[in-house]
């Protein structure tokens, strides 16, 4: 199969493919999610649901009651006290939210083929994947438009056992399982209901089957088909309490079947997948021949430009289809496991964050709107994490989340991430970003600053000898000082985040603006430390512990704009050499690509591609190109997968309201391109070429206004005109 300019379509051979779910081609819709694996004999689709998650308690915990002992720990840490943040906690060990989990996997199992020749591959345009193999084909998406997992199954003379099977790994022995089969005119109903122990709690999947040809007939726990043409499945599977009404479930499926044919539901749901997925595109130039390998060969070049045109293209594709409900967990919309690391859920102090970074400049304002449900659904918890811990009006986002609680109460001592008060300025940052691509303020996002405002009015009354306000407590994650405690003083993060979100909700609130930039100003500036970098913490004696994971300290830098080489030259160096001193810690992806977007941001071109080189050299990806959080393809995780095109967009292009910075951090290996589509801050799209004889950019306005366009060569003053294009043409770079 050839992939066409930027690669969107990719495929795999796999003459003897073994039955790994990880290498499972992806499909999804934002709400229900299709994991595609299996092998000649036994093909196997995991349906996932966004709101699927597992009780075991933590769905009733609350946030800890510490509110009242607040001022006497600020009290003991301002005097000195460093370690006196250990014992803020109610006591409680450490609890895990609600882990998400697949639901069940459909296995159409053939008679034995011995093993011929088997390809799988996925149209990341239409959302489709197909796997062949011995005169028969396969065709799996998930609707958009219908909000059901297809699967048209075609060859001659096709005889297939059917079931509904939740025996995935991991799956707990006193889940309730209960299977039906019925047979319909069209063919058969399978159902597969589950209830969690201890509970009224269950999901139930309902697949109907249309036949063409053939026969069905019941084969516990599913159903047999002999000698048809084709079989087409439509699932979909319900969270609920008590009975699910299956009789309802299974009319709405069976009008789909009646009203639309396999080509029909594909042409609905692609009408809007494709809009949205080909918006930006990204031609790197690459050899036709590279182009072409399935996704598997070219994983093994990882020097090539055609495999970072796959992974931009996969990125964007992954990232899309696993947005809508909610926008994607710590394994997108899939998982093949039922104890998935890290509970599968939403970590908020840096991996959605980065996995989100690219939906604004990369036009995904679905993935925008899924962020912003997901905050707007928990802000009452929020209120509630502000109250209970901080005494203090106004919101707090938790570090972790299931999607359906937003109450903090994942922390322990060496994880007290209860302390830590930056989050919900960072989770709200895309969608300030989207406003400014757009030119308007969105009310709930307004709404939320002001919160967000509120808390920190509250928040920040101490200060230190010289009248400046302290952050305390406060808290850099998941790092601490060397020889001190999680628990600390002037995180860096955290007086940008609050210098930001005072400063953001002060412009979306002109009738507060100067009540809240005055709180602004009294934050303290950050410190460099005795090595010339920007210090993790800006208060004296809090040193820093340079080999982490996590590049919290340099929030500033990215994705904020607060620090950067024209504003703030000095503090940009400070903030390079902190970059050059981090360590890799334990080589989690998502720190290797932060790394490279403050990288980008820094105009440090070699260290962004020493930074995705440590990625694809260290065999992250999956051949589904999904991605791994550690190297070798350790625990199947999204951030690398999802991070990636952002790094890409930003070293080509960045954009502040009132700037546009072209082609800040290319290196020589990649000589020649053309980005198409990015959306700017200051409201016009964007394409670039680039080549060795220079580059050429074009700007679509949508508003009017006057940037700065920053070059290698230096700077200039742009005017734009709402509805002129603008071509700037840059000499050879």
């Amino acid at each position: 199969m050839t992939a066409t300019t930027g690669g969107p379509v990719h495929g795999t051979w796999e003459p003897h493919p073994a039955a790994r779910w990880e290498d499972g081609f992806l499909s999804g819709n934002g709400h229900h999610g299709a994991l595609v694996f299996g092998d000649p004999d036994d093909d196997r689709v995991v349906v996932t649901h966004h709101t699927l998650v597992r009780p075991n308690g933590a769905q009733h915990a609350r946030p800890p009651e510490l509110a009242a002992e607040l001022p006497a720990l600020q009290d003991r840490l301002l005097a000195g006290d460093l370690t006196a943040a250990e014992g803020f906690t109610d006591g409680r060990p450490l609890q895990w939210v609600q882990p998400f989990h697949p639901a069940f996997q459909t296995r159409l199992r053939r008679p034995s083929a011995g093993r011929p020749r088997y390809r799988r591959a996925v149209d990341f345009a239409t959302g489709e994947t197909t796997a062949t193999c011995a005169g028969w084909t396969s065709r799996v998406f998930v609707s958009r438009a219908d909000d059901v997992v297809v699967q048209y199954v075609t060859g001659a003379g096709l005889t297939l056992d059917l079931s509904l099977d939740h025996r995935l790994p991991g799956a707990p022995a006193g889940l309730g399982v209960g299977h039906g089969t019925l047979l319909i005119p069209e063919g058969a109903v399978l159902t597969l209901r589950a209830r969690y122990p201890d509970g009224d709690r269950a999901y139930t999947g309902v697949t109907v089957l249309a036949v063409t040809g053939g026969r069905v007939s019941l084969a516990a726990p599913g159903a047999r088909v002999e000698g048809a043409d084709s079989v087409l499945l439509l699932t979909r599977v319900r969270r609920h309490t008590g009975e699910l009404d299956v009789t309802d479930e299974t009319r709405a499926l069976r009008a789909l079947l009646t009203e639309q044919s396999y080509e029909d539901l594909l042409d609905r749901h692609t009408a809007l997948h494709r809009t949205a997925y080909e918006r930006v595109t990204l031609d790197l130039a690459a050899d036709p021949g590279e182009r072409a390998l399935p996704g598997s060969q070219l994983l093994k070049r990882p020097g090539s430009p055609a495999l970072l045109e796959r992974l931009f293209a996969a990125g964007r594709y992954h990232l899309l289809s696993a947005s809508g409900l909610f926008p994607p967990r710590l394994t997108g919309l899939w998982t093949g496991e039922w104890d998935t690391a890290w509970a599968g859920a939403f970590t908020t102090d840096a991996n959605l964050n980065l996995q989100t970074a690219s939906a604004a400049v990369a036009a995904l304002p679905e993935v925008t709107a899924a962020l912003g449900a997901l905050i707007d659904r928990q802000l009452p918890d929020w209120r509630e994490n502000a109250r209970a811990i901080f005494g203090a009006r106004g919101v707090v986002a938790p570090p972790h989340t299931d999607g359906e609680s937003g109450l903090t109460y994942h922390f322990s001592r060496e994880y007290p991430l209860h302390l830590w008060t930056a989050g919900a300025d960072w989770l709200l940052k895309p969608l300030v970003d989207h406003d400014e691509t757009r030119g308007e303020r969105d009310p709930r996002t307004a709404a939320a600053l002001a919160e967000v405002a509120r808390f920190y009015e509250d928040f920040l009354t101490r200060t230190d000898g010289d009248g400046q306000l302290v952050v305390v407590p406060s808290y850099s994650p998941e790092n601490r000082p060397t020889g001190g405690s999680w628990g600390a003083l002037n995180a860096a993060m955290d007086l940008s985040a609050a210098r930001h979100a005072l400063l953001t909700a002060a412009a979306y609130h002109p009738e507060h603006a100067e009540r809240w930039r005055a709180l602004a100003d009294r934050l303290p500036p950050h410190r460099t430390n005795a090595d010339g970098a920007l210090a993790e913490w800006a208060w004296p004696g809090l040193e820093d512990t340079y080999d982490h994971r996590h590049l919290s300290h340099l929030y500033a830098v990215w994705p904020l704009d607060e620090i950067n080489p024209y504003d703030t030259p000095h503090l940009a160096a400070a903030a390079h050499r902190a970059l050059e001193l981090r360590g890799a810690e334990n080589d989690s992806a998502h720190g290797h690509l932060h790394h490279a977007l403050v990288a980008a941001r820094l105009r440090d071109g070699h260290r962004v591609a020493h930074a995705l080189a440590q990625v694809l050299e260290g065999d992250f990806f999956h051949t589904s190109l999904m991605s791994a959080h550690y190297p070798r393809r350790d625990v199947y995780n999204a951030d690398a997968a999802h991070t990636l095109p952002a790094v890409l967009v930003e070293m080509l292009v960045q954009s502040a309201p009132d700037r546009l910075v072209l082609l800040p951090a290319l290196t020589p290996a990649l000589p020649a391109g053309e980005l198409r589509g990015v959306r700017t801050r200051f409201g016009a799209e964007l394409d670039l070429t680039w080549g060795p004889d220079g580059a050429r950019a074009v700007l679509r306005p949508h508003r009017t206004h006057r940037i700065e366009v920053r070059t290698s060569s230096g700077a200039e003053w742009l005017d734009l005109v709402a509805g002129e294009d603008h071509v700037l043409c840059l000499g050879a770079w």
